[in-house]
């Protein structure tokens, strides 16, 4: 795998709550790079967690950095409507156009966790 892998901050209280560990998010990175998930256009993927029973929405820069940034139960939602993609859509454009350094004042200032680096 490669790149750096986010959460916001936001999602890493949701992944806490529904007890999805880093571990299994890296594991999940490593898949969606191999295309196993659901590529929603614009840089935002959807990819299964915790044995199905989670949905992630992922945001990409390709070949430099992930981005968890939202999780919802499949038993509460079937999916993220119209708008809600767009949103996403928008964020992962302005994800795409961060600097090195404004990622590490985003770390910095607690808005991004890093859970893992090329491995």
């Amino acid at each position: 795998m490669s790149g750096r892998v986010f959460k916001t901050a936001w999602f890493a209280k949701a992944a806490k709550k529904a007890r999805v560990s880093d571990r299994e998010l890296c594991n999940a990175i490593a898949q969606v790079a191999l295309g196993q998930a659901e590529d929603l256009g614009g840089g935002v993927f959807k990819k299964r967690l915790n044995d199905n029973r989670h949905r992630s929405i992922i945001l990409a820069k390709a070949g430099e950095f992930w981005v968890y940034a939202y999780l919802f139960a499949k038993q509460d939602r079937a999916n993220i409507d119209d708008d809600e993609l767009g949103a996403f859509r928008k964020l992962a454009e302005l994800y795409r156009r961060k600097t090195p350094a404004a990622l590490d004042a985003e770390l910095k200032s607690g808005a991004l966790v890093e859970i893992c680096n090329g491995n």
